[in-house]
């Protein structure tokens, strides 16, 4: 028990002086004045919402002031920039908002034709050449007869101008007329016609008037019947 005695008189005289100083504090506290802890972040007066605007255009530029053909327009402010006062020879058309461009009033002399858009012109549709008028042969002579035409047994043979006679062609005989001249022949039974080349000689049978060929005669329609009134043509 002796050896607990000095910790005990060091606790009581502990407790001793802070009873001695309770007193003190609680009389110090009294003089504070307790701060709520909102009314160190917000302020005690609203703030103007118009003192934290910035300033506005028409407070950064004076319309009466400015002067557009002084204007840069490099270091113009577009926001800032009038059109209607803008000068439009001293615009840089660098500088140009082609966005905000009017174009009805766009001067078409001073309008660059290699920067234009041009516009394709429209193909032109080509005229269809006319066609030529068709040849007319001359008539030399007319003349009437007797026309009959030969064929079989000949075939394969030289006719008097050196050609081979040969079944189906438009060639006839004549006694006079030269090698090489066109005659039309139509046949008035029936109206039909038919133009022949002259390249052998003949008839030499009464008083027929030419010798037609097979062709010749197949297309005026007298290999039934053999002969047939015609009318001959002499053309140049």
């Amino acid at each position: 028990m002796a050896r607990f005695l000095p910790a005990i008189a060091a606790f009581a005289s502990v407790s001793l002086t802070s009873m001695a100083l309770y007193p003190v504090l609680a009389r110090d506290l009294d003089g504070f004045e307790i701060t709520d802890p909102l009314d160190l972040v917000l302020p005690s007066e609203p703030v103007s919402a118009v003192e934290i605007v910035e300033p506005s255009i028409e407070e950064l530029v004076d319309p009466e002031t400015t002067d557009p053909l002084t204007t840069d327009p490099l270091t113009a402010d577009p926001l800032t920039t009038d059109p209607l006062t803008t000068d439009p020879l001293t615009t840089d058309p660098l500088t140009t908002d082609p966005l905000t461009t009017d174009p009805l009033t766009t001067d078409p002399l001073t309008t660059d034709p290699l920067t234009a858009v041009a516009e394709p012109e429209p193909a032109a549709i080509p005229t269809p050449p006319e066609p030529p008028n068709p040849v007319v042969p001359l008539v030399i002579s007319t003349y009437s007869g007797e026309a009959s035409w030969y064929g079989p047994g000949f075939y394969g043979n030289r006719t008097a101008s050196g050609e081979v006679f040969r079944r189906g062609t438009m060639t006839a005989a004549h006694r006079t007329l030269p090698f090489g001249t066109r005659v039309r022949v139509t046949n008035l039974w029936n109206g039909r016609k038919a133009v022949v080349r002259i390249n052998d000689r003949g008839p030499f049978a009464g008083d027929r008037v030419i010798d037609l060929a097979h062709g010749a005669a197949s297309e005026l329609g007298l290999t039934s019947s053999g002969i047939a009134q015609v009318r001959l043509e002499v053309l140049r």
